[in-house]
């Protein structure tokens, strides 16, 4: 399942583009941001470099992101969205669905989300303060997963939902484990975690 895409982010010292050459530009501003804190961190990142490899005018860069702080939280703020987006968009289906398809939404969109984390984890890193980023980006997962969870069973609480979320929540964090498997291994145990939150699921019905 692929992350669902959000409208471009504005945040502190972030201008919105109104046109569509504007927003395409910032697309591959960010993307190639992403590219350049995951490979070398933010403290080592450059705004020149980002320009260069996005193929942009550092004047243009500047005039969407007037910094790297701004271009960092920007990305934070994309990644927060589209993690709730996501979780919003399998909320809506889950009435109609097994409880098995559900997993299998759920295993899918952290897929998808580990193909952003690690630029995310540098920037939460240099980004986050006291943490204050982390925690709410953690607060707005388990609040999707939360919900999730009382619409595969009505009879379930909203304080058992909050309490199961963070077991969910590690349960799907297994994705991540099996990154740098071989593609056949990858997919043997990707299965397993599949498994594991169907049974998981299956003890609130």
């Amino acid at each position: 399942m692929a992350i669902a895409a959000s409208s471009d982010p504005v945040a502190a010292g972030t201008l919105a583009p109104k046109r569509e050459r504007g927003r395409q530009r910032v697309q591959a501003i960010m993307s190639a941001a992403m590219e350049v804190f995951a490979e070398k961190g933010f403290d080592a990142a450059t705004m020149t470099e980002i320009a260069v490899r996005s193929d942009t005018a550092v004047g243009s860069l500047y005039r969407f992101f007037s910094s790297k702080e701004a271009l960092a939280d920007a990305l934070l703020l994309r990644y927060t969205q589209h993690a709730e987006q996501g979780l919003e968009e399998i909320k809506r289906q889950v009435p109609g669905l097994s409880v098995q398809s559900v997993a299998g939404l759920l295993v899918d969109f952290m897929v998808a989300l580990q193909t952003q984390r690690r630029y995310a984890l540098v920037l939460l890193d240099a980004r986050g303060g006291s943490g204050d980023r982390r925690t709410q980006f953690r607060r707005a997962i388990r609040a999707g997963l939360a919900a999730i969870l009382r619409k595969v069973s009505d009879t379930l609480t909203p304080a058992r939902a909050r309490a199961m979320a963070p077991v969910l929540l590690h349960l799907l964090k297994g994705v991540s484990l099996v990154r740098d498997e071989e593609p056949a291994v990858q997919a043997s145990l990707t299965g397993e975690i599949r498994e594991l939150v169907r049974l998981y699921l299956l003890s609130v019905r």
